[in-house]
Order: C-alpha cells, then structure tokens, then sequence
C-alpha cells in the first residue's frame, strides 16, 4: 500500500501501540499510522473502509464517501466529504473521552523519537479550544476541524481550502462566545 506526506517514518521492527499509532495520526497526521491501524484493526484495508462508510451513514454524514484510511488523494479520488458532514463526525468523536484526551494533548512523548506536538495551532493559541484535527491534500488543499467549550458550550468550526484557517476558527468561535 503506497503512503505518502506526513508520516511518523515507522520502519519494520519498531515496537509501537495502538494507542501511539492513535496519537501519532491525531498530532502528527501520520498517513503511516492509518494505514497500519487499518490494516491491524480490520481483515484488509479495504474492509476497514466498508467500516469508515458505514459509520459515517450511520452518524448521518449523507455526503462523504471514504476511498482509504488516510485521506490522501494521491493514489485514488481520496476521501469526499463536506465541512458539514465532518463537523458531524467531530461531533460524535468528541463523546469518546479517550478521543477527546487524544486530540487535546499538546506534546506527546513517543516510543520512537522523542516527542510529537500536536499541529493544531489553536491549542496553544487559543484557550477554549479542546480539540482539532489539521491536514492538507492536493485536491482539498488545507483541511481543518477545531472544538472549543466556553461557559459549557461545545462548539466546532470545520474549513476547507482557508488559508487564515486558524484565525478564522478563533474568530468564529469568538462571534459566537
């Protein structure tokens, strides 16, 4: 399976978890890490997107279509998808506590080369921001979905293709606030 982009350069014989892969994907956008996690957690990657697709009618995402585990766009039409559909997802993840932990940690000391930090500027800017997930693909350019809670509102802000994405993630969650 050809993987490209961001990668937590695993090579054959490293020892990683599960819950690494997990954070290595959420901090890191580790393509690598999806495709191994695909590979491990289902009979073959492809019926791990049988899985993806699945659970995405379920939660109601009616305008995504998952072609692989990583998202890329290079090999075949890539993951298809809208802001809103996404911000569905996120939604739904976010009442997973261990997703929630995850996607919210800032630094993560990793078993293969010291520490990863999470891509999500808005963690480190912004401080009623307690989640997010960044990546990028030639075809959907800069991708970004973002959680924040003030006064015990949850609220997530999901852009494609906005080259200010975090500005206007804090901007928006601000308007609201």
């Amino acid at each position: 399976y050809q993987i490209e982009g961001s990668s937590l350069y695993l090579e054959v014989g490293n020892k990683i978890t599960i819950i690494d892969l997990i954070y290595g994907l959420i901090l890191r956008s580790g393509n690598d890490a999806a495709v191994l996690l695909a590979s491990n957690l289902s009979s073959s990657i492809e019926d791990f997107v049988l899985l993806m697709n699945n659970k995405a009618k379920e939660i109601g995402m009616k305008n995504t279509t998952f072609h692989n585990p990583s998202g890329l766009d290079i090999f075949d039409e890539g993951n298809l998808s809208t802001t809103y559909d996404m911000s569905l997802l996120m939604a739904y993840c976010l009442n997973n506590p261990l997703f929630r932990e995850i996607s919210s940690t800032k630094y993560y000391k990793t078993p293969l080369k010291g520490q990863w930090k999470n891509k999500n500027k808005l963690l480190f800017d912004y401080d009623y921001c307690i989640s997010g997930k960044t990546g990028y693909t030639k075809k959907a350019r800069r991708t970004l979905i973002t959680s924040s809670e003030k006064n015990q509102q949850l609220l997530v802000c999901c852009t494609f293709d906005c080259g200010s994405d975090f500005a206007f993630h804090k901007k928006m969650y601000e308007n609201v606030y």
